[in-house]
């Protein structure tokens, strides 16, 4: 049975940068896409970035197309978001979650839901304020 555990939340003001990271072990190679969704207080979970198997394809949500990067390290079989220019409406908690409807593993990211997702981890808080 494989794990997947967020790290790397924390509190931030608008503008500032924030890495989190997602250690995968048992679903990193066996996975055919691993993604980051969040969910804030009052809304559904939503999909942010998506990058499969190979890393050679990504998909992001419009909402932060250009300001969040999502990328693998085969090595340690961990996935990262980076987060530019955060903006108070990212705070959510972040969650890593692998075998990912395939259609989804693209820029429709941002409009799949939970049941697009097999496996999920536990969640790292990510707060902006202005």
């Amino acid at each position: 049975q494989g794990q997947l555990e967020e790290s790397g939340g924390d509190s931030v003001e608008t503008g500032r940068s924030l890495r989190l990271s997602c250690e995968a072990s048992g679903y990193f190679d066996n996975s055919n896409c691993i993604a980051w969704f969040r969910h804030a207080p009052g809304k559904e979970r939503e999909g942010v970035a998506a990058i499969s198997n190979s890393g050679r394809s990504t998909g992001y949500a419009d909402s932060v197309k250009g300001r969040f990067t999502i990328s693998r390290d085969n090595a340690k079989k961990t996935v990262y978001l980076q987060m530019f220019s955060l903006k108070p409406e990212d705070s959510a908690v972040y969650f890593c979650a692998a075998d990912i409807a395939p259609r989804y593993c693209s820029n429709l990211i941002g409009s799949a839901t939970t049941s697009h997702a097999r496996y999920w981890g536990q969640g790292t808080q990510v707060t902006v304020s202005s």
